[in-house]
């Protein structure tokens, strides 16, 4: 059997979560999926690493692999940098709202003052 293939099949599988429709309602369901695929992946990988000889046909499979997998890092780089963008996003919106609500809570002045000397 194909020690490559289930390797693939999990690649696949990530390949085919990031090529889907990904909205902020859907977001960390994916990413929990891509989360334990990659969990379950890295056990086979370590398993494999032990043996060092491998077939023609898992050579070529290991190097669809590779492309697959270079593919699948574009992709999450893409959705990490579209979640960063909408955290920024989030965080200043809250503050022009601080702001709307109470646009003097930063001013910091001591001009106005003085002290009355008469008795």
């Amino acid at each position: 059997m194909n020690r490559v293939q289930p390797i693939y099949e999990i690649t696949t599988k990530m390949n085919e979560l990031l090529d889907g429709e990904i909205t902020s309602s859907n977001r960390e369901v994916v990413i929990e999926s891509i989360l334990s695929l990659l969990d379950e992946r890295e056990l086979l990988i370590n398993q494999e690493v032990d043996t060092t000889t491998y077939s023609e046909e898992e050579h070529s499979l290991g190097k669809s692999l590779l492309i697959l997998n270079q593919e699948v890092h574009r992709k999450m780089n893409e959705l990490f940098l579209d979640l960063k963008f909408e955290m920024k996003q989030v965080k200043k919106q809250k503050h022009s709202n601080r702001q709307y609500t109470n646009p003097y809570a930063n001013v910091q002045t001591l001009d106005g003052m003085f002290m009355d000397k008469r008795k």
